[in-house]
């Protein structure tokens, strides 16, 4: 037995591994972390895995230290170099593999890095990523030389994306934004063959992010964006995380939709192909998504937030599609179930394409609701899940109408509110809605009651 590998406990997230590099993470974290995997995917009867790593300046070396490890745990790498995190979701299809890991700090800043895993088709998280650390400490890794190539699978990639195209995008002016994150690349191949007129910003991938940060949720970071479509009159504007599967979208008056109203327009889409289709969205996302679905005859189910964790039922109920307010969004109609923000992009323009309604009349056709942001506040990770349990434990006391799979989300006449816990984070994450401002007023008065009955403040918001 070989002398075990200690994790810094803080790297080993619900979903993935994350650090800052130099501090946290390094590339004998990298190194143990593909001896622990490969000696899972042995125990599994898997042989093949994919990496691939986005553009980070720590990414390559992490990713050759990652490589190494696997090979010498008995498994055969086959690297795809670097890209989007979808990239490397395709390829494990493609080739196929039967693992893939994902080099990438996703929407971080630029010190951090991290890995994103999937086994058999699907995603490594929880309690698994905490098998992989007891692994690694126990030094109980399996020992052998597999075999290690390379393989091209960016046109391969395109090709696929553009399998959605329809000749009416040729009427389309669109803004693109990558970001400078490992989506660029791909994103000029794929404008250079849609039809239409198409703009590009920050398509050079630069692991230093020069212009903003990569996280298209955040409405500072799609400024740039928004200048553009408003001065160049496009008819919309999208934009990419750090490793390309999140999306961001603004109109054509430049107003940003959020990822539950960029999953209704795409579903009304499917359910025109797919009457009474399935489809899954997180806790923290507007009524209006799931009253909608339901009013077009389709399936609506409401689940715990993380993308992982929307994957996986995705499978168990058969969904044709599912999403997150964070925008990451899954389609297994007509594709394979992961999150791919190149993928989405086409699937929206070719439903605008093909419609003739805007994204603007499509925002504003839409039941009228107030709503506040994301909120997300300080909490120690022991005390964020007990004032979980002391407001869901009073609300049940008062017989509140209560959905409890992922923190307490509270159904009032006039609206809702949700507080839960971060998965990844020690953070607690409200957010509220209601059908005018007074209504609104009312939801965040009854969050702020309950944190301070648990000796919390809520933020200004």
């Amino acid at each position: 037995m070989s002398a075990g590998h200690r994790f810094n406990p803080t790297i080993l997230r619900e979903y993935d591994i994350r650090g800052i590099v130099g501090e946290t993470l390094d590339s004998e974290d990298a190194r143990a972390l593909g001896r622990v995997f490969g000696s899972m995917m042995r125990a599994s009867g898997a042989r093949l895995a994919a990496v691939g790593y986005d553009g980070r300046l720590s990414s390559p070396d992490l990713a050759a230290a990652l490589v190494d490890g696997l090979a010498t745990s008995g498994v055969d790498v086959v690297r795809i170099g670097r890209g989007p995190t979808p990239m490397l979701y395709f390829a494990s299809h493609h080739l196929p593999t039967d693992a893939a890991i994902m080099v990438t700090g996703s929407h971080n800043p630029p010190d951090y890095n991290g890995f994103k895993m999937t086994l058999g088709q699907g995603s490594v998280y929880g309690e698994a990523i905490q098998g992989l650390s007891r692994i690694a400490e126990s030094g109980d890794w399996a020992e052998g030389q597999g075999e290690v190539r390379d393989a091209l699978v960016f046109d391969a990639y395109v090709d696929r994306l553009m399998q959605e195209s329809i000749p009416e995008i040729g009427r389309l002016s669109v803004a693109w934004d990558a970001g400078n994150g490992a989506a660029g690349e791909a994103m000029v191949a794929l404008t250079r063959r849609l039809p239409g007129r198409h703009l590009l910003l920050n398509e050079r991938i630069d692991g230093t992010f020069p212009a903003h940060h990569p996280d298209p949720t955040v409405p500072e970071n799609l400024a740039q964006l928004i200048e553009l479509v408003t001065a160049e009159g496009c008819d919309l504007g999208i934009a990419f995380d750090g490793d390309g599967d999140r999306i961001g979208v603004v109109d054509e008056k430049g107003r940003v939709l959020w990822g539950d109203q960029i999953m209704l327009r795409l579903a009304r889409g499917i359910l025109e192909t797919r009457p009474g289709a399935t489809f899954i969205a997180d806790v923290k996302a507007s009524q209006v998504l799931f009253d909608e679905i339901t009013r077009l005859g389709g399936r609506a189910i409401m689940w715990k937030s993380g993308h992982s964790l929307i994957k996986t039922k995705m499978k168990e109920e058969q969904a044709a599609f599912a999403g997150e307010m964070s925008a990451h969004l899954f389609f297994a109609d007509r594709y394979y179930g992961y999150d791919d923000a190149l993928y989405a992009a086409v699937r929206l323009l070719a439903d605008v394409a093909s419609s003739g309604e805007s994204l603007a009349q499509f925002r504003d056709s839409l039941p009228p609701v107030v709503n506040t942001p994301e909120i997300r506040f300080p909490c120690s990770e022991d005390r964020k899940w007990a004032v979980i349990d002391e407001v869901r434990a009073r609300l049940q006391a008062n017989g509140a109408d209560l959905v409890t799979l992922d923190g307490v989300r509270v159904r009032c006449e006039d609206g809702w509110w949700l507080l839960r816990a971060s998965n990844t984070q020690d953070v607690l994450v409200a957010r509220c809605e209601a059908r005018d401002e007074p209504g609104l007023a009312r939801q965040k008065q009854a969050l702020r009651e309950q944190l301070e009955a648990s000796s919390l403040d809520l933020p200004d918001f």
